[in-house]
């Protein structure tokens, strides 16, 4: 585990905890893809609070987020696609909040691509009407929005469904999240100037690799060049893949701060 500290004297903007990023499904050392993400914004009566979103929850996730976060505090999810790596652990997130014995909760906001609401019902065999929207408050992925201090951009991306990138501000720091790419000159849009990019990279440089699907190290790499970022965090590598590989190809392309994804690391941005 790797932890940031923000400089001697100022509070972090943000911070990204790495609950999974294991890529397609869950390795030895960490869950599919989660990201948790925290800042202090005001609680709409004079005073300020913790505010936590998560940017996906993939399998086996939601049992490592109650590591370092209780998930009834959670604020809202944003799912970036409907593949069951990054989604599927909606289902048990579900069930915590219908049958939780201190009560049951109210809905909070979950941003998703068309279909999310029928896609969870579906998953968990039930029927389409309610679903789990007594437990979600379920929200299409457009424009721009806010979550408390969080302004959140969804940038469209290219995979074979439906799937969108996260750019998240707070006080004019940048989280840049890909979600699952293949390249796209949507990114440079996502990632510009980001002060950290939290980008996949599923696939080997050099493979016959299919196309409009996953990113590359080398093409993380590039993507963070190109948009002036001044970290790179990799991250959804398949366990097939030897990690280190991807960092050694992302180096070849991006000679600013380079580093793997591990499930528990922390980053406090700026810092």
């Amino acid at each position: 585990m790797s932890q940031d500290q923000a400089p001697s004297g100022h509070a972090a903007a943000l911070t990204l905890t790495i609950v999974g990023c294991s890529g397609s499904y869950p390795g030895p050392d960490s869950p599919a893809s989660c990201y948790l993400v925290e800042a202090v914004g005001s609680d709409g009566n004079g005073g300020d609070r913790t505010w936590r979103i998560l940017l996906d929850l993939g399998n086996g996730a939601l049992g490592a987020l109650q590591r370092y976060a209780d998930p009834l505090s959670i604020d809202g999810v944003l799912l970036s696609h409907l593949h069951a790596d990054h989604c599927i652990d909606m289902t048990s997130y579900y069930v915590l909040r219908k049958y939780h014995p201190s009560g049951k909760q109210p809905p909070i906001p979950v941003w998703g691509p068309k279909g999310t609401a029928r896609r969870l019902a579906r998953a968990y065999d039930l029927p389409r009407k309610p679903g789990m929207q007594e437990e979600f408050d379920f929200r299409k992925l457009r424009g721009p929005f806010d979550v408390g201090p969080f302004r959140i951009t969804p940038v469209e991306v290219e995979h074979p469904v439906p799937a969108y990138a996260f750019r998240i501000e707070v006080a004019g720091t940048v989280l840049a999240y890909t979600g699952d790419t293949g390249p796209t000159e949507a990114l440079r849009r996502l990632a510009d100037g980001a002060d950290l990019l939290l980008a996949e990279a599923s696939f080997r440089d050099g493979d016959d690799n299919p196309e409009s699907l996953h990113l590359t190290g080398v093409q993380a790499g590039e993507v963070a060049a190109r948009s002036g970022v001044k970290r790179l965090v990799l991250t959804h590598v398949p366990p097939w893949h030897d990690s280190a590989g991807m960092r050694a190809e992302a180096a070849t392309a991006y000679d600013g701060p380079a580093e793997l994804a591990v499930a528990g690391a922390v980053y406090s941005l700026p810092g």
